[in-house]
């Protein structure tokens, strides 16, 4: 608190002003001094708000009409991870002794479960607002082939045997979710390439590529969502994931033609982008190097409901968000409270959080994951609404003071 006060002094000092319009005494017929400017009242410096609050189920608008039974379930599921962890073993064992049935009588039953179990608290920003953005993403669905031939001229890589990654928790546990990534150069840890200079190594790096992709702003797309089908020559497909990026900062493209007034801010939707990069070939190269951030991947088998988001686990289709996993726990049941793309219709079930990402940041953030195909990205494309968050956790924890259960 000292610190912020010290410097608005400081700046008020350097401007000339004192702290009060003292003369010092003059001798008999000294005209008057120059009166001194007076210095503003200095504002305290507000702490922020407090991320948790005490909230109740009736503070959650439609709680009593959600079909939680899906949500429930995937709980039940994702406890093969979570029972590792103190926070949730207890729940989870109740979960592994309860039966709710698969009716709507079920579906009440598993909204008593949650309600016996677990309690609800607001998520709020630092400067005290509730409500955050909702944005939504989807598992793409492109083709590609596992050698480079015609049209097929776009790689896949996975993480680079060059890129260093540097985990500074064990030193300063409070940089526990953040990692420098870079390359050697000698002794030197140098920032890892960005996009467009990873472009120029493409080639030299062909035969590391995992597979081959028809069409580069779907393979951008591709990385933008994190994971996505491949569907081969052969009819067979195959899954890929999220394995590293670059550690450069996520940038939008869309942001970008806007800025250059190529487009509107209503038509910077991901259908919009496409549109634009189809209609202006020749500047392709230029848009996408406008973000730097880089995603690598790893192949999985095509298997799930869905891809595997940050805890492993298969993520569940209108049911599991991506969150900021400073401020949310990962795996947390979240009830969210937003509206469907470009549209007033409320949007209110209980999610899991399963999935983070360079782009989610933030208290009151989340991704709504729409699950696979075509419709699922047009959802996700249109996707940017306002929304509140209230996370669900057990039944007499305490979150410590100022932060979020790990």
């Amino acid at each position: 608190m000292l610190r912020p006060l010290f410097i608005a002094s400081l700046t008020l000092l350097l401007a000339g002003c004192v702290a009060a319009p003292v003369a010092p005494p003059r001798p008999e017929g000294c005209p008057p001094c120059a009166a001194c400017p007076v210095c503003p009242a200095i504002e305290p410096v507000k702490p922020p708000e407090k991320p948790l609050q005490p909230a109740t189920w009736e503070d959650l608008p439609g709680w009593a009409e959600d079909d939680a039974l899906s949500t429930f379930e995937a709980l039940r599921a994702s406890c093969a991870t979570l029972e590792k962890q103190a926070l949730w073993r207890t729940v989870c064992a109740s979960l592994g002794t309860t039966k709710v049935g698969a009716d709507g009588v079920a579906s009440r039953a598993a909204r008593a479960w949650f309600e016996a179990n677990l309690v609800p608290w607001r998520l709020v920003n630092p400067d005290g607002t509730r409500e955050g953005l909702i944005t939504g993403y989807y598992e793409p669905i492109v083709k590609g082939s596992r050698e480079r031939r015609k049209p097929f001229l776009h790689p896949v890589f996975g993480p680079p045997d060059d890129l260093v990654v540097v985990d500074l928790a064990e030193i300063y546990p409070e940089l526990k979710h953040m990692r420098l990534r870079g390359r050697l150069e000698g002794r030197k840890l140098v920032p890892y390439f960005s996009r467009g200079e990873w472009t120029e190594e493409e080639v030299r790096r062909a035969g590391q590529a995992l597979l081959w992709i028809d069409d580069a702003i779907d393979l951008f797309f591709l990385q933008i969502q994190g994971s996505g089908q491949v569907e081969l020559a052969d009819g067979g497909r195959v899954r890929i994931n999220y394995a590293d990026q670059n550690g450069h900062p996520y940038r939008s493209i869309g942001k970008w033609l806007i800025e250059q007034g190529e487009l509107k801010a209503h038509e910077a939707s991901m259908q919009g982008i496409k549109n634009w990069a189809r209609a202006n070939p020749k500047r392709l190269q230029e848009l996408l190097n406008n973000n730097p951030s880089l995603v690598f991947f790893r192949e999985l088998p095509f298997t799930g409901s869905g891809p595997q988001g940050a805890l492993g686990l298969p993520l569940t289709p209108r049911r599991s968000i991506a969150v900021d996993p400073r401020h949310v726990p990962l795996g947390a049941p979240v009830f969210l409270d937003t509206t469907w793309p470009n549209e007033t219709r409320p949007l209110r079930q209980l999610m899991l959080a399963q999935d983070a990402g360079g782009a989610i940041r933030g208290v009151v953030r989340a991704d709504f994951y729409w699950g696979s195909g075509a419709e699922a990205g047009s959802l996700a494309g249109r996707m940017r609404q306002k929304g509140s968050m209230w996370v669900l956790l057990p039944r007499g924890y305490a979150p410590p003071e100022g932060g979020i259960p790990r």
